[in-house]
């Protein structure tokens, strides 16, 4: 493990939380090396192991950052206000949810009223 502070300063749920960051770490990593042999095989049974090699390493990946949402200060919280939405994401983090480029990517909405004008 790579600690930035003595190690016998840390206890041991520092220890672990330092273990599963580093797991993402990794699992991301294989996910990158395994989408751009995906993306540069020309075999159709090559691509399709690879895509499933892929989807495995994101099945730990998002294991990983279920655990650390369970148990590492903050996680819980950042996920629960960027994942699963459909706002912008800049807004989201300025606390706009109808962020001006937000509102420049949906589709406009006429009505009646507005068509008065």
């Amino acid at each position: 493990m790579d600690y930035h502070e003595p190690v016998e300063l840390l206890d041991n749920r520092a220890r672990d939380i330092s273990r599963m960051l580093h797991s993402l770490k990794e699992e991301v990593e294989a996910v990158n090396w395994y989408h751009q042999r995906v993306s540069a095989s020309n075999n159709p049974e090559v691509k399709e192991i690879l895509a499933h090699n892929r989807d495995e390493e994101i099945e730990h990946a998002v294991m990983a950052i279920e655990w650390l949402r369970r148990n590492a200060p903050g996680w819980d919280e950042e996920l629960r206000k960027y994942l699963f939405t459909s706002d912008a994401i800049v807004g989201l983090e300025e606390g706009e949810k109808d962020s001006f480029i937000n509102n420049n990517l949906r589709p406009s909405r006429l009505s009646i009223g507005s068509m008065k004008n």
